[in-house]
């Protein structure tokens, strides 16, 4: 598969709203312009659809990557290997040893011009980590994982007011 082979991946967007398949697509060409000789690894998983772009097929070679929360709807713009990029700007939020993301919610907003120089890094990084250069593979859209549960939004239920509480609300003051 490829950039255009793109059904499966839009088929996983399906449960999200338009204003975030908008967005989320948009970022993908974004990418897809910027090394369009990477592979697309998509996985569907309990939490969240998430798609990076590796210079192999493995996700330790990951160098960014989009997801979406099922039940945030939150999106994250990261990089795998985040935490050893410069960030010269202090943008990237995450505090483990190794992901950084940064929220994206308009994209007007997105900061496109400093996000183009972290992937460019990134992307360095990640061919540094290839250790055998046999592995590294060209254009490819790969579904690795689909998870057959996905996370769902419960619906919101009336909190039950008890006796103790009745009694907090209706004591007078002295």
């Amino acid at each position: 598969m490829s950039k255009e082979q793109n059904n499966d991946l839009l088929k996983f967007l399906k449960p999200f709203s338009a204003d975030i398949n908008e967005t989320v697509l948009w970022l993908r060409e974004f990418v897809w312009g910027l090394y369009p000789q990477t592979n697309e690894l998509i996985y569907d998983n309990y939490n969240a659809v998430a798609f990076g772009w590796s210079t192999t097929d493995k996700l330790g070679h990951t160098f960014c990557s989009i997801a979406v929360g099922r039940s945030s709807k939150n999106i994250h713009f990261g990089f795998y290997w985040g935490s050893e990029l410069s960030d010269p700007d202090k943008i990237l939020l995450g505090q483990g040893n190794q992901y950084r993301y940064i929220l994206v919610t308009d994209k007007k907003k997105f900061p496109k011009a400093y996000i183009e120089s972290l992937v460019h890094e990134a992307y360095k990084n990640s061919l540094d980590k290839v250790k055998d250069k046999k592995q590294i593979k060209q254009g490819l859209t790969i579904v690795k994982s689909i998870s057959e549960k996905k996370r769902t939004n419960k619906p919101k239920t009336a909190k039950k007011t008890t006796e103790k509480t009745v009694k907090i609300k209706t004591k007078k003051k002295k």
